[in-house]
């Protein structure tokens, strides 16, 4: 099969190649996922779990990409609750080869039904980024309605819909990012915007919680905006300086099919949008890793046409 890998931790995006690799083999509880749309987080190459197995050992060549929506092809020993032939979509382990391969081995427990009339491109957008922010705003942070929220990246693919969820709880939205973002940030909801690279977060005042996904110098002073009681939570980094009479919290996301299958309803139901800035092919993967001005959303990788025949 066709996939992207990496070999050398120091290469960097340049490391990225099409490449041919073995079909994946279905280990207890695994399916088999012939992928049709995958997701990437930009900054994955650093990650440990990219270039080596949770036992140490190294595991190069590596498929990167976490995020995927596609078919179930192979069942492995011992699966249930899924079908060959359904429609699903979910994340991959972080220390297994990843979603951007024409096939991808998968718990079945990461992975939720979907909908026929949800776009694999959309859902693919859907996974990481949605679960990000719900764990974040509600299981994290406890967002609820009357209460005011800032979410720094508030264009980007956990912030906006970040945004979206806050505001359907009845939260007020704050949103920053570049001055590019603004439009992006208060069409989906938010009811302010701050451009972090001219404007003072302290005009913002005192908020009850603070989503994070910038890390360093915003963190930082973003500790000082929440209110006593209140919460700091972020994916970015773990905080070195703790809100006065408040919380701050660093977390990972966790793989939740009812969570994912929540999401997905709400797609459905045109109360949550993904938003997708771009749709590439395979083997254009290493240039959208390597995008330095990134657009709204997520790039999404097509990996393969719904109506193309199976085959392994």
């Amino acid at each position: 099969m066709r996939a992207i890998t990496v070999r050398d931790r120091h290469a960097g995006v340049d490391g990225l190649t099409l490449t041919d690799m073995p079909y994946p083999h279905a280990a207890e509880n695994d399916v088999i996922v012939r992928v049709h749309a995958a997701g990437f987080t930009p900054g994955e190459l650093d990650w440990p779990a990219t270039w080596s197995d949770r036992a140490g050992r190294d595991r190069t060549p590596s498929i990167p990409g976490h995020e995927l929506s596609g078919t179930v092809v192979e069942l492995g020993y011992g699966t249930t609750g899924l079908t060959v032939g359904q429609r699903v979509f979910g994340l991959t382990d972080w220390a297994r080869n990843g979603s951007l391969a024409e096939y991808a081995a998968v718990e079945a427990r990461n992975l939720a039904p979907l909908a026929a009339d949800i776009d694999h491109t959309v859902a693919a957008a859907l996974p990481i980024s949605g679960l990000t922010a719900w764990q974040g705003l509600f299981d994290h942070a406890q967002l609820r309605a009357g209460q005011t929220v800032l979410v720094h990246g508030a264009a980007g693919g956990v912030g906006s819909l970040a945004v979206q969820l806050a505001r359907e709880v009845g939260a007020r939205v704050i949103g920053t990012g570049r001055a590019a973002d603004r439009e992006v940030a208060l069409g989906l909801g938010a009811q302010a915007f701050v451009d972090l690279d001219a404007d003072d977060l302290r005009h913002v005042g005192e908020v009850d919680v603070v989503f994070d996904v910038i890390g360093g110098d915003v963190l930082e002073r973003s500790t000082a905006l929440v209110r006593p009681g209140g919460t700091l939570v972020t994916i970015a980094m773990p905080p070195t300086v703790q809100p006065r009479d408040g919380r701050a919290v660093f977390f990972v996301v966790e793989p939740d099919r009812a969570r994912l299958t929540d999401l997905a309803e709400r797609v459905r139901a045109g109360r949550l949008n993904p938003v997708v800035s771009a749709v590439r092919p395979l083997p254009e993967t290493a240039a959208a890793f390597s995008r330095r001005h990134r657009a709204p959303g997520k790039t999404i990788i097509q990996v393969a046409d719904e109506q193309e025949p199976q085959h392994s």
